[in-house]
């Protein structure tokens, strides 16, 4: 399960920040910082009517169902690199992956990825045990050979992930560990662009041998980027008017966009990695979790149709978390079960 940008859920939102958002200039802000802080007001996204996300589009009370967080010390990540990647792309998402950690000797500055994983490390099992600040990406495995075609279904992801297992030394890590399937652009999955960007759930023993929480996010750059990679991307049916696709932090509309995807995916399967811990509704096979809640929303003054007030660099790209390595992303916000809104570390409050 993962999240979910139902048409229900995004008006909702729209309603709750409308009075913030009519009192934010669309333009760029004339604060006296650098880089500047503008808040455009976007185009609604194409196929506004399906789901970015899986999930219920029900917004009820955000609970603890008894199941466990990530707590361990540190999260070991295990990347499934499936199609043919390019090794910047390869680096950019490890970097993003790395500059969770608050340990990293080579710290971001602020407003930065560890402080925006911050939010998630408040979520805590019935130990009282929080979401690990810590993540290292322990392994990874490149499936060149597309062992399962260049089309998958949501049963076939977790054969990949068998695949990979069974390739030594790739392990099994089921206490500290979990999986991410990375599709190339030239892979298409079951669901993907039509109803979803990116998924997070757990493997069957039947098919791995083992329960194992896994996340599955695609690479939208030829196939979708102006569904999976907005606001990088805009559909071509709008031409000229109104603001154009901002400019994604790292050049790459494909990766950039599925960056903020593994964002959201990592913060759930955190909270939530066997579906019985954090999440919204009745329904654990429709969950709506904590960056379902957020899906949209980038800064200060978001919703109305406006992300929020984020940063452009002197070259015009867009971001508003700092990583490692002088890196810069733009990733949503997430629930705060301390604040009950949405938070994120460059919030002007």
């Amino acid at each position: 399960m993962s999240m979910s940008m139902s048409s229900s859920l995004f008006f909702l939102f729209l309603f709750a920040h409308s009075a913030i958002a009519a009192a934010t200039a669309p333009t760029v802000q004339t604060l006296t910082t650098s880089p500047s802080l503008f808040n455009p007001k976007l185009p609604p996204r194409a196929l506004s009517s399906s789901k970015k996300f899986e999930g219920s589009s029900d917004l009820v009370h955000l609970r603890y169902h008894m199941g466990p967080v990530l707590s361990s010390n540190p999260i070991n990540i295990y990347l499934i690199w499936y199609g043919r990647w390019a090794l910047p792309q390869k680096l950019l998402i490890k970097d993003f992956l790395l500059s969770i950690s608050t340990t990293d000797l080579r710290a971001a500055p602020s407003p930065s990825v560890a402080e925006w994983w911050r939010t998630v490390s408040l979520y805590t099992d019935q130990t009282g045990a929080n979401v690990s600040r810590s993540v290292v990406v322990a392994g990874e495995h490149a499936d060149l050979k597309y062992s399962h075609g260049n089309h998958l279904t949501r049963l076939s992801v977790q054969q990949v992930i068998a695949n990979a297992v069974r390739s030594a030394p790739f392990p099994v890590d089921h206490k500290h560990g979990i999986y991410l399937i990375l599709t190339s652009e030239d892979v298409t999955v079951q669901d993907f662009c039509r109803a979803v960007c990116g998924f997070h759930y757990f493997t069957f023993p039947s098919m791995v041998g083992y329960t194992l929480p896994y996340a599955w996010i695609g690479n939208s750059g030829k196939q979708c980027p102006e569904v999976c990679a907005y606001p990088f991307a805009l559909p071509a049916y709008m031409g000229g008017g109104g603001p154009g696709a901002l400019s994604p932090p790292n050049r790459d509309v494909g990766v950039d966009g599925m960056i903020s995807v593994i964002g959201h995916e990592l913060a759930e399967l955190a909270s939530n990695p066997l579906v019985n811990a954090w999440y919204a509704g009745e329904d654990p096979t429709a969950p709506t979790e904590i960056g379902d809640l957020c899906e949209g929303l980038y800064g200060s003054g978001g919703g109305g149709g406006y992300i929020g007030q984020v940063m452009k660099d002197g070259e015009g790209r867009t971001f508003n978390v700092n990583g490692r390595k002088g890196r810069k992303f733009l990733v949503q916000w997430l629930w705060s079960p301390e604040l009950k809104a949405c938070s994120g570390p460059n919030a002007l409050d």
